[in-house]
């Protein structure tokens, strides 16, 4: 009796935990306003890259644009999914999502260079590679289970 009730208390505790970290630091960035999410970023760059204040007003310009623009987006594919209007993508959907993604990302990599020195932008595409690795293993060991 005292093992069932052992087992019980782990495995209740065990889904508990499971949940809390289900609701994580993503979720937390979707409660908050562009403005928010945009300053918060600019923070984080300026501890860990040693920004300028001239460094700093410019990057959350860029911050703040491409915050709204995810907002926005998010906001879009939300309403479809709560209206149930979500068909299927086709491969040309994808593709143009994919490739709208990438050019987006492209031209935030050369805003920052253009604002950024040569010792700060490198040091930003070394933690941005780390963090992909880092995303990559979590995505592998998700499709695991």
């Amino acid at each position: 009796m005292k093992k069932v009730i052992v087992l019980i208390a782990l495995i209740v505790g065990t889904t508990a935990m499971a949940q809390q970290r289900k609701d994580g630091k993503r979720n937390s960035m979707k409660d908050m306003t562009a403005e928010q999410v945009a300053t918060l970023q600019t923070k984080k760059m300026t501890l860990d890259l040693d920004l300028t204040d001239a460094q700093q007003t410019k990057i959350l310009a860029l911050n703040l644009e491409n915050a709204k623009k995810r907002k926005a987006k998010m906001d879009e594919r939300k309403a479809m999914r709560d209206s149930g209007e979500r068909p299927k993508m086709t491969s040309e959907e994808k593709y143009a999502m994919q490739a709208e993604r990438l050019d987006a990302a492209i031209a935030h990599k050369a805003a920052l260079k253009k604002i950024l020195n040569d010792d700060q932008y490198a040091k930003w595409e070394k933690t941005r590679k780390k963090r992909g690795d880092r995303d990559q293993m979590k995505e592998k060991r998700s499709k695991r289970k």
